[in-house]
């Protein structure tokens, strides 16, 4: 098994909450981490049908099984349960007894905040991130190659090519969660909803756009991306608000938390294939935002990600921190650094001030120096920008 970074964090939060919830994609590891760090504790799958009912027909009984507490395994499947657990922890006082799993974000979340507020830790939990495939010597021999194969665990830990692992888990998870959380009643239009936003990776979300070449309404459009949203596959990519006397963009960026994912959603057969491909650069760039916000999430803490945009185009990727220590960085997926690569950097810098703004530059090479002020950084030392945080 490689070593997850969150588990330091998730046994911290065992220390201060009487509950724990850890959220993410599916298959992204939460039950593997929760039954690692929490061996001694009582599993409960509730997508078991059995269980389900039982936890739905009488909660007292079903919790009463668990007098120790237990990992409860997408408990969101049985709303109900949250008022109930409410009142164990209350009277038992103890911390980490109970371990929540869920893989519906907004849906996990909403019913915490309405019965066990101030009750719960939670943990986001991602794919792996390169650290954590470094530490298993299982990082992909070039770039590419990372790209087209992503992140989840099973890729790693089966034999079984990215290709079909993806088309199964977007029929068998993906689809699913759709027709559970909202009514999709075509599926190959939200099939061709799903591919048309892969292909707005690293864009400027426009929905009118998006729900016109689906040929769906705008009210349908959101309400499938917020499933997209809530199932851990897309995350909006909040535009920085200070005004520094520009109009500056309102519209958030749209990037897949998975490249391996993206690539195959775009139709990219090879790692030969990518490397030509004009998604490249975009692909890359939500590498980039999900390695960052797989740090933020390892170590508990909200991403505070933006990115800056003004009304002539003028673009820094991303924004890292806030107030008095806000970093800019830019992506860029080339192996050859050139003065393009600054550019945005210094109109931002001459729109800032009294700001820690250490300018970054992540890019596809494998050097790492500094140059005019900047620090640049290969893809594959990443890790030296997270530690600024």
């Amino acid at each position: 098994m490689i070593n997850r970074k969150s588990a330091v964090t998730l046994r911290q939060l065992a220390i201060g909450f009487p509950v724990v919830a850890i959220t993410g994609p599916r298959q992204s590891g939460k039950t593997t981490l929760a039954k690692f760090v929490f061996n001694d504790k009582a599993y409960v799958s509730l997508e078991d049908p059995d269980q389900m009912e039982f936890a739905s027909t009488d909660p007292r009984g079903f919790l009463a099984r668990f007098p120790e507490g237990a990992i409860l395994d997408e408990v969101q499947r049985v709303p109900s349960l949250f008022s109930y657990l409410q009142g164990i922890v209350d009277e038992k006082n103890q911390a980490g007894l109970f371990i929540l799993t869920g893989s519906e974000q907004f849906g996990l979340i909403s019913k915490i905040t309405q019965s066990l507020a101030g009750r719960v830790g939670l943990l986001q939990l991602l794919p792996f991130s390169t650290e954590e495939l470094k530490s298993g010597k299982l990082v992909p021999e070039t770039l590419d190659d990372i790209l087209l194969k992503g992140f989840y665990p099973p890729i790693y830990d089966r034999n079984i090519s990215p290709s079909l692992w993806y088309a199964n888990y977007v029929s068998t998870y993906v689809e699913r969660d759709a027709r559970q959380m909202i009514e999709v009643k075509d599926l190959s239009t939200f099939q061709r909803f799903v591919r048309m936003s892969a292909a707005r990776t690293g864009q400027l979300l426009n929905l009118s756009s998006l729900a016109n070449d689906c040929g769906i309404t705008h009210n349908t459009a959101k309400a499938w991306l917020s499933v997209l949203e809530a199932s851990y596959i897309v995350y909006l990519l909040k535009p920085f608000h200070n005004n520094f006397g520009k109009r500056l963009t309102k519209s958030p960026k749209i990037y897949f938390y998975d490249t391996g994912l993206a690539a195959w959603l775009l139709g990219i057969k090879d790692a030969q294939q990518l490397a030509i491909h004009p998604m490249r650069g975009s692909l890359f760039e939500s590498f980039v935002v999900s390695e960052i916000l797989k740090d933020k999430y390892n170590k508990g803490l909200d991403a505070s990600l933006y990115f800056w945009r003004d009304n002539i185009g003028n673009e820094i990727d991303l924004l890292l921190g806030e107030a008095n220590a806000t970093i800019p960085v830019e992506i860029k997926s080339g192996q050859t650094v050139n003065k393009d690569f600054y550019a945005y950097i210094k109109k931002w810098l001459s729109s800032v001030s009294n700001l820690e703004n250490q300018p970054y530059v992540v890019y596809g090479g494998q050097e790492s120096f500094s140059q005019n002020g900047v620090e640049i950084l290969s893809w594959n030392k990443i890790e030296k920008l997270l530690a600024r945080f």
